[in-house]
């Protein structure tokens, strides 16, 4: 994966509207628990090759400190070798004293090469370092819009938890208020009088036969009187 690439994905992700993906879910819920594996799965791929990107350009930066001082030691090398033939010309030893000057220039030679790779590198590395500073922004953008993810879930979830836990306590009222306990004992009442009343008519269904039973005596009574009369009418017609 290019650093382009890698750039491009992390700024995209780092970018992303929440709310109006949310808006756009039939189920929210899984929506961000899908986001937050994504987010998760790309901050870990992101982390990996932003890791080789830091890791190229500690490299880089290497080799270019190597650069740099090998370029001051070759210059020291030369100036060395310089004076070196410097005294041994003035000692009038004019053939050792050229073998030095031509050390001298070889180790100019490579002082400038040195240079020259440090030179080519610096650009490199400067681009390099702002790359890897931006990738290191994404990255800490991203994991904030994890952050974010992750309370956004923990948020729905808890108004979603309290949602159902209020339409069942109102299907409850509801269902109350459509049973009416209040029904229920006026019905009870209503059996309870039934009864009562059921009781009254016996109580009085027994008075009424006492009654009948009295007025049958009542009436034995009467016939007697009436046999004791009769006889008695007989008895004088008699005498």
């Amino acid at each position: 994966m290019s650093k382009q690439t890698i750039l491009g994905r992390v700024a995209q992700l780092a970018k992303a509207n929440i709310n109006s993906l949310l808006d756009q879910a039939e189920d929210p819920e899984k929506m961000l628990d899908q986001l937050i594996r994504d987010y998760t799965d790309n901050i870990a791929e992101a982390e990996q090759a932003v890791a080789g990107t830091i890791g190229n350009l500690r490299l880089l930066e290497q080799d270019h400190q190597e650069d740099v001082a090998a370029a001051r030691e070759w210059g020291a090398k030369a100036l060395a070798a310089s004076r070196k033939a410097d005294e041994l010309r003035a000692a009038g030893q004019s053939a050792e004293a050229d073998t030095f000057d031509n050390l001298a220039k070889v180790a100019l030679q490579r002082q400038l090469q040195s240079e020259g790779e440090a030179r080519t590198a610096e650009p490199v590395i400067a681009s390099q370092t702002e790359i890897v500073a931006q990738l290191k922004t994404g990255l800490d953008q991203m994991k904030a819009k994890l952050g974010q993810l992750r309370s956004k879930r923990d948020e729905l979830v808890a108004r979603s938890r309290t949602a159902r836990a209020q339409n069942q306590m109102m299907d409850a009222v509801k269902n109350v208020d459509v049973l009416d306990p209040t029904s229920e004992l006026n019905r009870f009442e209503d059996k309870v009088r039934r009864e009562e009343a059921r009781a009254l008519g016996k109580q009085e269904l027994a008075a009424s036969s006492l009654d009948a039973q009295f007025e049958r005596l009542d009436s034995l009574g009467d016939t007697a009187e009436v046999e004791a009369r009769l006889a008695a009418l007989k008895a004088g017609s008699g005498g």
